[in-house]
């Protein structure tokens, strides 16, 4: 099942927002109905494809031309990303950058005739898995190109029980691999909100992090080996899973985004199934108070597996539990909702909430009990279906994170929200800025946003300069220009500034030497020449 062209995931799984989420978008932030409604599929027109001799060369190189996909609905489907500007524009009619094909590889020899043709022919190549990017890394800054769909190669090439590994292929879906896996009793353990279309290979190629990334750690700390097919040749990386043979090439190729090469295997760690998962909820007077408790969890432990805090905005709004606002029986908690997810033997995790429950009623918090861990749960992936919701009443609705060492956690959440507060208000859409503190570390922390606003006149227009004002904030305050989402075109400029001109040029050398034509995504990660 694809997913759906002018929104979010499964169309059945959309709702539109209840009567009294309607009523305080208007009172509150002076939302009013808009004409949103996306076009009709067919009516939206899409650029002319390929030369026939270049479709023919595309066809030979993936067994046929069943595999070398022209027709509009294909192309739109590919078109862009699944970033709210994305979703505008597509809503809109605007396919101006849809693929100029659609090429459908079943092996990494395929892909590599697929790069070599699109070398000779100067044909972009994107790498195409879930289509979930939000940061604009499926647009790339030149017309010509073809989406390298991944689907076919969704097979787990084998499974190693002793090692506790798995090598799959790039396009199997999140949810296929975690049923390929548990037939063996395994799991990966990686659960983002993209998790119901997200692929495998997308993950590694963005640097993913999961909700249970306390526990079972980001997908980049899974990775053991990659394959990487390049205009160039192939690259494979992964020999042991700990090595000092020289600087870890696997590191070079996670969170490439597509720019050096297509990842056509990837062997990753994986774990048993846990006999028992437990989530509960606790509450915080303050976001100060909670992120403190958080970070004695994660500092000292016991680190629970899932361990979430929601500031006083969103846990007053119920964004802690999406698949709850506006009914009877949604949030009505004061100050911060945290969560705390336990997963492991029974004896293992009864221990561990045990423990975890005096450090947290130290730290101020009062528990709540099972079910607001277990509402969470339920609805963590609905979130972007709620997105949607929010389009379709006329409201703006967008996300951003950032990560920073813990000492900077306050003056970065300061800033971020002042920073879309102040830009936004300042063209008469004043928001509801969100923010929870979505994955922990020894260290730092991960700073999830969530904004909400009247459209204005022209809403892609009128979220660039927030956009721009909260990644300047990001950087002057000490975080990371992304945490999980990625580089793609939205971040590229600071992520420049963020590496450095030697770290670009090192990175620009790289590209040259297995992209030198520069077919490869181009304008993601780094900028064109």
């Amino acid at each position: 099942m694809d997913m759906l062209w002018s929104g979010w995931g499964d169309p059945a799984k959309a709702a539109p927002l209840p009567d009294s989420v309607t009523g305080l978008l208007r009172d509150l932030l002076g939302v009013k109905p808009r004409d949103t409604a996306p076009h009709a599929l067919e009516e939206i027109s899409v650029p002319e494809p390929p030369p026939a001799a270049m479709l023919d060369a595309l066809a030979a190189a993936v067994g046929g031309a069943e595999q070398v996909r022209t027709d509009a609905e294909t192309r739109i489907r590919h078109t862009r990303g699944k970033s709210t500007p994305d979703l505008l524009k597509i809503r809109a009619g605007d396919a101006g950058n849809a693929p100029a094909a659609v090429v459908l590889p079943a092996t990494h020899d395929e892909v590599l005739a697929v790069l070599r043709v699109c070398a000779e022919h100067g044909l972009a190549v994107v790498p195409f898995g879930g289509g979930t990017s939000v940061v604009g890394g499926l647009a790339p800054e030149r017309n010509a190109f073809v989406a390298l769909d991944l689907r076919r190669m969704n097979a787990m090439l084998g499974i190693d029980p002793v090692s506790r590994t798995a090598t799959l292929q790039p396009g199997l879906r999140a949810p296929d691999a975690e049923a390929l896996l548990a037939e063996y009793g395994f799991t990966l353990g990686h659960f983002p909100q993209s998790y119901e279309w997200a692929t495998i290979g997308g993950f590694a190629a963005a640097r993913s992090s999961g909700q249970a990334s306390a526990g079972y750690g980001r997908f980049d700390e899974m990775v053991l080996g990659l394959t990487l097919a390049t205009p160039e040749g192939t690259l494979d990386t992964g020999r042991a899973p700990r090595s000092a043979a020289g600087p870890d090439l696997r590191q070079l190729i996670l969170g490439s985004e597509g720019a050096f090469g297509v990842i056509t295997s990837v062997t990753v760690r994986i774990r048993p199934v846990p006999q028992t998962r437990v989530y509960e909820g606790w509450r915080f007077a303050s976001f100060e108070e909670g992120a403190t408790a958080l970070r004695r969890l994660a500092q000292d432990g016991p680190r629970p597996t899932v361990l979430r805090l929601s500031d006083e905005t969103e846990t007053f709004v119920g964004l802690a539990q999406p698949d709850a606002i506006g009914s009877a029986d949604g949030p009505t908690i004061a100050g911060c909702t945290a969560i705390a997810g336990f997963e492991g033997t029974e004896e293992e995790t009864a221990r561990r909430r045990e423990e975890a429950a005096v450090v947290l009623r130290a730290a101020g918090g009062t528990y709540l009990g099972a079910e607001p861990g277990e509402r969470w749960a339920h609805g963590r992936y609905s979130a972007p279906y709620l997105r949607d919701a929010l389009l379709d009443a006329g409201a703006f609705a967008e996300t951003l994170e950032t990560a920073t060492f813990w000492s900077r956690v306050p003056e970065l959440y300061a800033a971020v929200r002042g920073a879309l507060t102040e830009t936004l208000s300042a063209a008469g859409t004043p928001p509801l800025v969100m923010c929870h503190i979505s994955h922990v570390y020894e260290n730092g922390a991960s700073l999830y946003f969530t904004v909400v606003s009247a459209q204005g006149e022209d809403a892609v227009a009128h979220w660039a300069p927030a956009k721009e004002a909260a990644n300047e904030a990001v950087l002057s305050a000490g975080g990371t220009i992304s945490h999980h989402h990625g580089v793609g075109t939205d971040h590229r400029d600071w992520y420049l500034r963020e590496a450095g001109p030697l770290g670009v040029e090192a990175l620009r050398a790289v590209k040259e030497r297995l992209d030198p034509d520069g077919v490869l995504n181009p304008g993601i990660l780094l900028p064109l020449d």
